[in-house]
């Protein structure tokens, strides 16, 4: 007979998505997130197999939080000022009171190797991807623009929303709402 979780796992694995958010993916030991979840060793490994199988539950969980901003661009027909939203929308979700936390998606990704790691970085990948093609859906809103232009712009926003991400955690909001303003000055 199985036995039966005593705990709710949306909420140990929110508590773990902070921790790999807070720490990174490498720093985090199965121990770190056995005492944050407030789990054994043993329900984390019969739940999620492994401190990966937990990770990738905390992306999911990561992409509905997410979702809030997300949808915003995804139903914004605004195109160019929906963008420049996202952005500062982006900077507020990643910051919790005086603690800049940056993406935990470009947090991993500045960490892990593919090669070690290929099952974690295609995930990463496929998020990243998802967020570059509501980019390319809201700047074809403009219909003066090719598609070759398009399709630069959508990577130039992946490199300045990757970029920005790493800055939250050290620059001032009034520095990156500056990059902001430069990124989209001539968009």
């Amino acid at each position: 007979m199985a036995r039966k979780k005593q705990y709710i796992e949306e909420e140990v694995i929110e508590k773990a998505m902070g921790l790999f958010w807070r720490n990174g993916y490498e720093a985090t030991s199965v121990r770190m997130l056995e005492k944050e979840m407030g789990i054994n060793q043993f329900s984390i490994y019969a739940s999620f197999k492994n401190k990966q199988g937990v990770f990738l539950e905390s992306v999911k969980y990561y992409k509905t939080q997410i979702n809030t901003i997300k949808e915003k661009l995804r139903t914004s027909n605004n195109g160019v000022i929906g963008l420049k939203q996202y952005f500062y929308d982006f900077i507020e979700f990643s910051s919790e009171g005086n603690l800049r936390k940056g993406c935990l998606v470009t947090n991993t990704v500045n960490e892990i190797k593919e090669d070690v790691e290929p099952i974690v970085m295609d995930e990463l990948k496929k998020f990243a991807n998802e967020i570059r093609d509501l980019f390319v859906s809201n700047l074809k809103q403009d219909d003066k623009k090719e598609n070759a232009l398009i399709e630069k712009q959508a990577d130039f926003l992946m490199n300045t929303i990757l970029g920005l991400s790493i800055a939250s955690k050290v620059f001032h909001k009034n520095q990156l709402e500056n990059i902001i303003e430069v990124t989209f000055t001539n968009l």
